[in-house]
């Protein structure tokens, strides 16, 4: 099973926010947010709020347990 979040319109250019997605993909959805709380970069932020998107939807829609997600693509 797989939840998805997606942003839409969002005013960061796609290198930028690559190089953050880069340092979370295929990490444990805690890790993945310990890592973004601490990067210095405006997409970090961005990335942190659709990650707890996704982490929502997979605990709301798809009653996952949270403790088992982990970003599998970005």
């Amino acid at each position: 099973m797989e939840a998805r979040a997606v942003a839409r319109f969002v005013r960061v250019s796609p290198r930028k926010a690559r190089q953050v997605i880069d340092l979370v993909r295929g990490k444990p959805v805690g890790e993945a947010l310990t890592v973004l709380r601490f990067t210095p970069k405006k997409a970090a932020r961005i990335v942190e709020k659709v990650v707890r998107s996704a982490m929502a939807n997979a605990t709301n829609n798809h009653d996952m347990d949270e403790d088992a997600l982990y970003i599998a693509q970005a």
